[in-house]
């Protein structure tokens, strides 16, 4: 239990940086100093720019995406020019990797290397599963986590957040957003976006914010009352790159199993696609070929329960017959899974199987993501939205799901920033992310550039690179597709470079990581003199701001 006087100050709000993220920012306004005056750029201490790149959402694309931009700015000499840099669902994986090594902006070689080189082997997976299955909370998120962490970025990173508050300023500040599911669904505005940092964690509208290494432990009435171990790094990927944990978003990503307009079937249906995604996972984790085999006959007899053309007629079915069908179907989804592991001869891979039938399927059933003890628990402040304050824990996901970029950590006075520079490699239409980002700046009141609809025009075949001027307060955004008019010939091109690297596949081979990671070094290339052009325009609004600031 803890004491009243410590209680009390566990929760902080306010609508500024706390002290340990305002120390690094200022720590590290001295090495961006040094970047732009080895560039020539007439800058003081005074007027360095705040600078952030924000990265995109879009899996693993996302996330081989992040770390080939970053890569060519530090060969470039200009990733030391930036402040922060943030992301969202998967390009927080990449962003995980990277700050695992506390030197990671001087050795981006290494950084890139570890996307193919490094392995991690299925027992490594089971026993972080063993240990995490023990706490009270264990959620569909850790499944995804350990398995995306393990079959992606291969890699099994068990260090905490908030244990990078006291390194020293070599990286720009991190931090990674994820959205509240239940208020993210039901429309609240206020407790949706949530942000995390190596020194605190909290709602970014609510300005209601815990010290990251107490995220996680109960709390009531804004005292804490007992604490819990911290998350780590695998836990985190997993909240932070759950697209799968929406309904709609899974809906719409089963177009290949047929047009589906039923809540039962929607729910049978959902079961299967993050087994199946799941599973191709696992594989990652395996080098038998026997196993390997072991695996392709579960999907293809899980393929098989949903071949709707062949096993299901909906349409002569009443409304109470669906939903009969639909919970045999998911009896017979279980007992498929339990028939398989039956038959599989007696070798290495058959105890393994324990991890599918008993942790992955219940799991499942129970479609719980990213449940954490919330902090807001009967917190007496106006300003927390019901379905924060009447819970005993809240529910973190995918914030792509929201916006699939972070502008609304980084819109408005807190961090005052000047230029943004938004690598795109999301899916779906190009420029939602500039839209929605719009749209929520203007319900927030927060200062965003204009941006011409005439753009919209470009989103079959976008060019690539965009630049939406700030004005005051305004950010300056560089926008840059991945795909774009100068690696793809015409829009069919386009589209197909779209559809060849979609977010939800099978992990990529090496041939893909090595193809996308140069076309991201190329697009930072060509665009070296855009992205200069506007840090120097950058320093320019920081010294027109000075005088009316006694902040950052």
């Amino acid at each position: 239990m803890a004491d009243r006087k410590h209680s009390k100050k566990a929760i902080r709000q306010s609508p500024s940086l706390c002290a340990g993220e305002l120390d690094y920012i200022n720590r590290r306004k001295h090495v961006v100093l040094q970047a732009l005056c080895s560039k020539g750029i007439n800058c003081s201490m005074d007027s360095v720019p705040h600078i952030a790149l924000l990265a995109s959402g879009g899996g693993q694309r996302a996330a081989v995406g992040l770390m080939g931009s970053l890569y060519q700015m530090e060969k470039d000499g200009l990733l030391d020019t930036l402040l922060y840099i943030a992301g969202v669902s998967g390009s927080t994986w990449s962003m995980a990797s990277l700050y695992s090594d506390p030197q990671w902006s001087s050795n981006m070689d290494d950084a890139v290397s570890r996307l193919s080189s490094f392995e991690v082997e299925l027992e490594q997976v089971l026993a972080w599963v063993g240990e995490r299955s023990k706490e009270e909370n264990f959620s569909l998120s850790d499944i995804w986590g350990v398995l995306t962490t393990a079959g992606i970025m291969k890699q099994m990173d068990v260090r905490h957040l908030s244990h990078e508050a006291n390194r020293d300023v070599t990286n720009p500040y991190p931090i990674y957003c994820a959205v509240e599911k239940y208020c993210f669904s039901n429309g609240l505005f206020e407790g949706k976006w949530f942000e995390l940092s190596p020194h605190e964690a909290g709602f970014t509208e609510l300005g209601l914010f815990v010290d990251t290494s107490l995220l996680g432990c109960k709390f009531q009435g804004g005292e804490l009352l007992e604490k819990k171990p911290e998350m780590d790094i695998v836990w985190l990927q997993g909240v932070l790159g759950s697209m799968l944990a929406d309904e709609e978003t899974l809906k719409e990503s089963l177009n290949d199993l047929g047009h589906i307009d039923d809540d039962d079937a929607e729910k049978y249906l959902h079961a299967y696609k993050v087994f199946n995604n799941l599973i191709s996972l696992i594989r990652s984790t395996l080098k038998d070929p026997t196993a390997m085999s072991d695996l392709d006959q579960l999907q293809k007899a899980l393929k098989d329960k949903v071949d709707w053309k062949d096993t299901v007629q909906l349409n002569s079915k009443s409304p109470e017959e669906r939903k009969s069908l639909f919970q045999q179907l998911n009896q017979e989804l279980l007992a498929e899974v339990e028939t398989w592991s039956q038959s599989l001869e007696d070798r290495d891979f058959k105890p393994h199987v324990s991890f599918i039938r008993e942790q992955i399927l219940p799991l499942i059933c129970k479609w719980e993501w990213g449940t954490t003890n919330n902090f807001l628990y009967q917190y007496q402040d106006s300003s927390v939205p019901a379905c924060l304050r009447a819970k005993e824990q809240f529910h973190l996901i995918d914030a792509g799901l929201l916006v699939n970029v972070a502008y609304p950590s980084f819109l408005g006075e807190k961090r005052d920033i000047d230029l943004i520079i938004a690598p795109e490699y999301s899916a779906g239409n190009m420029f939602e992310t500039l839209t929605l980002a719009r749209a929520y700046a203007t319900k927030a009141m927060k200062p965003f550039p204009e941006i011409d609809d005439k753009i919209l025009e470009d989103r079959d075949w976008p060019k690539d690179c965009y630049v939406f001027e700030g004005k005051d307060k305004e950010p300056t955004i560089i926008y840059m597709p991945l795909f774009n008019q100068q690696n793809c010939k015409d829009a069919e091109e386009f589209k197909a470079k779209m559809e060849e690297f979609t977010t939800l596949q099978r992990p990529y081979s090496q041939e893909k990581i090595v193809v996308l990671l140069e076309t991201v070094k190329s697009n930072i290339r060509n665009n070296r003199e855009t992205l200069l052009r506007e840090i120097n325009n950058a320093v320019i609004r920081q010294k027109n701001k000075r005088p009316e600031q006694d902040g950052l």
